[in-house]
Order: structure tokens, then C-alpha cells, then sequence
């Protein structure tokens, strides 16, 4: 199916974790030029841009002027997957939750979130440009030892429902969408997937399994897609397996 992402111009944000550097594969497996972004981790990001193709671009984007630089790099854009994020591994209940951990969970899914959604509305193309979110199952059902987080992906959904608003103010056909995953195989979950985890896990899903980086990617893909999603904006798509908040299997 021809998904019109030929020539395009897309920046994803994390590129050099296991969901952004599968999205920066499947948009360029789309003929798209991907510029992948990086923090800190340099040699993922410069295997994935030499392996498609693309280019890289490094900035901590809780950092409002290296976020102002990088959109100063990358020039206009038509598609940002905005894949960024970080998930506190220590469980912590909220009674013994430092407000320096809180504010930097925030900061690094919420605000690094704005400031790559300011900064893509600043430097936007011509034609119809998207912007898709990724957030997490934590911010539709919580996750109990990291309400930091759940609280930062939940503010997601009201970012991106003021965006999809604001957004035809700048490009009257633009839209803005997100993609919630659920337990995905990645660097940041490893060690927490093994077969044992996944058994426990899956109890609140109807698919006993958890997602490849690869289900996610393509799910942005398609709602970034005008030939795919063109008239879908303002929506939340949740690739979890079903995922409910309670338990489906004993």
C-alpha cells in the first residue's frame, strides 16, 4: 500500500533507542529522509542514519536552546515522530517520591515533548505536516511506582489535543497524533521482558505476548501517512496488546 512518505522530510527524536531507530527504518524503508536524533547515544544513532541513509543530529531536548539549534539544523520539516523519553527504573511509591526525581521525569517525557512540538510548529513545510507522539500505557492506566511517569505521558494527551487544534492555525490540513505502546521490547525494558515477566504482565492483556519496537514504528508511520491518516487527528492509538486495566487471565 503506498503510504506518500516519498521524499519527505522526518525527524524522529530518540533515534538511537529501539523504537526510534525502528521508526527511522520504516520511514526510510518508506523512501523518506530521516534525520535521527541523539543525546547521548552517538554510535546507535550513527549506525542507524549510515544503515538508511539519513543524518544525524545530537540535543538534549530539555535544553530549550539546544532543541532551538537542532530545528535551526534540520530546517523545515514535513513529519516529526517525537519518540523521546525516559522511564525511571527504580519502583517508588508517591510517599517516598523525591521531587527532584518527579521533576526530572518530567521533564525529560513532558517538557522535552513541548519543546520538540514548538520547535517542528516553528520550522514546519509546506503541504501537510504531522506530528506524532509517543507516550505509554502508563498515562491511560497509571503505573503504580512511577506516578512521575504515568503522569507525564497522561499530560501527552492534552498536549496533543490542544496541538491538533493550534496546529491548523499554521498548515490548515497539519495534523497531530500519538501512539501509546504498552510493555515493548527495548533497551529500556531489558531485563523486565523475560518469559516469567511477560507471563506476569500479560494478565491485564488479550495478547499474552509484548510488542517488537517494529509494531510501534509502524503504527506511527501510518498515522503520520496522509494517504494512510489523513483525515485522523486528535487520537490516541494504543499498540498493548489489548491491554485493559484489570485482569483478563487468572
Amino acid at each position: 500500500m503506498e503510504t506518500g512518505l516519498a521524499g519527505k522530510r522526518v525527524l524522529v527524536t530518540g533515534g538511537s533507542g529501539g523504537i526510534g531507530s525502528a521508526c527511522a527504518r520504516e520511514f526510510a524503508a518508506e523512501g523518506a529522509h530521516v534525520v535521527v536524533h541523539y543525546n547521548t547515544g552517538r554510535d546507535r544513532a550513527e549506525a542507524v542514519a549510515g544503515e538508511i541513509g539519513g543524518e544525524t543530529v545530537q540535543a538534549d531536548l530539555t535544553v530549550e536552546s539546544e532543541v532551538d539549534v537542532l530545528f535551526g539544523r534540520t530546517g523545515p520539516l514535513d513529519i516529526c515522530a517525537a519518540v523521546a523519553g525516559e522511564w525511571p527504573r527504580e519502583y517508588v511509591p508517591v510517599w517516598d517520591l523525591p521531587l527532584e526525581r518527579w521533576e526530572a521525569t518530567l521533564r525529560a517525557n513532558l517538557t522535552a515533548s513541548f519543546l520538540t512540538a514548538r520547535g517542528f510548529l516553528r520550522n514546519v513545510g509546506s503541504g501537510h505536516p504531522s506530528l506524532v507522539f509517543v507516550g505509554s500505557t502508563a498515562g491511560l492506566f497509571g503505573e503504580a511506582g512511577h506516578a512521575d511517569y504515568a503522569a507525564a505521558k497522561a499530560a501527552l494527551v492534552g498536549l496533543m489535543l490542544s496541538l491538533k487544534n493550534e496546529i491548523v492555525r499554521v498548515a490548515p490540513l497539519a495534523r497531530v497524533n500519538a501512539v501509546f505502546p504498552g510493555w515493548t521490547e527495548s533497551p529500556m525494558t531489558r531485563g523486565l521482558v523475560d518469559e516469567e515477566q511477560v507471563g506476569r504482565v500479560s494478565r491485564t492483556m488479550a495478547l499474552r505476548k509484548v510488542a517488537r519496537p517494529e509494531d510501534v514504528a509502524r503504527q506511527i508511520v501510518v498515522l503520520a501517512s496522509d494517504e494512510l491518516s489523513g483525515h485522523v487527528t486528535g487520537q490516541v492509538i494504543t499498540v498493548a496488546g489489548g491491554m485493559e486495566g484489570r485482569v483478563v487471565h487468572e
